[in-house]
């Protein structure tokens, strides 16, 4: 798998979790005594035996985004195996989001995870939920913020890391001009990942703003865009179901250009086995999910938390291409990649 030259951070979250599921044993004494055992890890056959927790979970999805069930899958698998009930609600717009913040708060939830889509937005809130003494880690989006607003910490990708390594595997490629397609303008996350493509590629990048709400204006648009300058040779979507578009864009408009993007779903695997997809960044979003949910219940159940609470843990980028596509085809298949 092709992967960035940056150091990866150990999770150090993981491995308490896989520490915590081990039971303590001792013997009586060392010629056979009756053996007895003790479990001071708040976790019996796999399953947490600390009392219930709620945990909400708050995104800034919209409607019909495919990568937010991954994410949600993997959310639901560490509550489950942490005795956790998981309230899950999102919002695209930054002060509709806000305000699904305080309602957690106004819940007394014992603990929030949080996307920073829009930062500004969100900066009152996050001081709310530390003022009510809520512990609140960030995934996903917010890397360059998470620390500013005292969330305890973060999991996800440097997306100007990743539009970086895009920007090098297009010059890689030999590509020479790419439309950047962000969905949704001002999205820090989508602005930093063009951003990152335009510093490392050599060739020419063009930002081409989509209204992401509406898959058939994006199609147009896209569609339009290629077939008035036919110099353009790769299309850079940032979500995987946009990929899925731009592949029809591409057919409509009878370019040849290729296409890449950044995010998987299932489709979007089969479309880079099919080589309509040269290849996908994967951030991981299944892992985001579960250890935004299981470092609360080890903040909350021993203290633990990753990284001191100084540097983010990064779960991406990776490539995904016909090199590797196979392996990660058996995952997708499940919805956890």
């Amino acid at each position: 798998m092709d992967r960035t030259s940056h150091p990866r951070r150990i999770v150090p979250v993981v491995a308490a979790a896989a520490a915590a599921a081990l039971l303590v044993a001792g013997c009586s004494s060392s010629s056979g005594g009756k053996q007895s055992t003790e479990d001071t890890s708040g976790v019996s056959a796999g399953k947490a035996t600390t009392p219930r927790m709620t945990i909400a979970m708050i995104t800034h999805a919209a409607p019909g985004d495919t990568f937010w069930d991954t994410i949600r899958k993997g959310a639901q698998a560490a509550a489950a195996k942490d005795n956790v009930k998981l309230i899950y609600s999102s919002d695209p717009n930054g002060p509709n989001q806000s305000n699904l913040v305080q309602n957690a708060i106004d819940q007394k939830v014992d603990g929030i995870a949080v996307t920073l889509a829009k930062p500004d937005a969100m900066k009152t809130v996050m001081g709310t939920a530390e003022k009510a003494g809520i512990p609140v880690v960030g995934f996903n989006t917010g890397v360059q913020d998470w620390k500013k607003q005292g969330l305890l910490e973060y999991f996800g990708q440097d997306e100007s890391i990743a539009g970086e390594a895009f920007g090098r595997k297009l010059n890689a490629a030999g590509a020479k001009h790419t439309i950047c397609v962000i969905m949704e303008q001002g999205q820090v996350a989508l602005e930093a990942r063009c951003a990152g493509v335009k510093k490392t590629f050599t060739g020419k990048t063009e930002i081409l703003n989509v209204n992401g709400t509406d898959m058939p204006s994006v199609k147009s648009t896209i569609t339009a865009k290629l077939q008035q300058d036919k110099t353009i040779d790769y299309v850079t979507t940032l979500g995987a179901p946009f990929a899925m578009t731009a592949i029809q864009s591409i057919a409509d408009a009878g370019s040849k250009a290729k296409l890449a993007t950044f995010d998987l779903n299932k489709d979007a695997v089969g479309a880079i086995k099919a080589g309509k997809i040269q290849w996908a960044i994967d951030q991981q979003p299944y892992l985001q999910g579960y250890l935004a949910v299981d470092s609360l219940w080890l903040y909350k159940t021993n203290g633990n938390y990753s990284g001191g609470g100084e540097a983010p843990v990064l779960t991406g980028p990776a490539f995904v291409d016909k090199s590797n596509v196979a392996k990660v085809a058996e995952f997708a298949a499940k919805g956890t990649r």
